[in-house]
């Protein structure tokens, strides 16, 4: 005999232990991100901007699959910071060109063990975390196609 709420029992929800690794992970962040000054989004940000230099404010939305309203503030407190500068782009004045500074390149210096100090709390292999991730990601396109 099969249950028809069986669909609704915790245990067999995906949702539910994806919010509780997200939470508990961003937790046990703050602490190295509090030595930084850092939330975790701005943390998010910072790293974006590690790799990229800079970007325009709708490449950095589109990458970290968030909306300008919610970058605005981050941006703002980074610049405020003195770890990003947002200039007009010259060939188009709507647009900011958002850039790390020499003050937010050194934070990068601070922030080196923070990955390495995560990944001993979670146990997983590399392999295991790269397949983790890669999967994660996948559900993220996914989802953002029924958009």
């Amino acid at each position: 005999m099969t249950d028809k709420y069986a669909p609704l029992l915790l245990r067999n929800q995906l949702c539910f232990p994806l919010y509780l690794c997200s939470k508990e992970i961003t937790r046990r962040y703050q602490p190295m991100l509090d030595e930084l000054d850092l939330s975790y989004t701005q943390y998010v940000v910072m790293m974006y901007f590690w790799e990229m230099k800079s970007a325009s404010a709708t490449e950095l939305s589109r990458a970290l699959m968030l909306d300008p309203s919610t970058l605005t503030p981050i941006i703002r407190k980074l610049e405020n910071k003195g770890y990003l500068m947002r200039t007009r782009d010259p060939r188009d004045e709507r647009s900011l060109i958002i850039a790390m500074t020499e003050k937010g390149e050194a934070l990068r210096d601070r922030a080196l063990g923070i990955p390495a100090r995560m990944a001993g709390c979670m146990g997983l292999s590399d392999e295991e975390a790269h397949e983790l991730g890669a999967l994660i990601m996948k559900i993220m396109i996914n989802l953002d196609k029924e958009n």
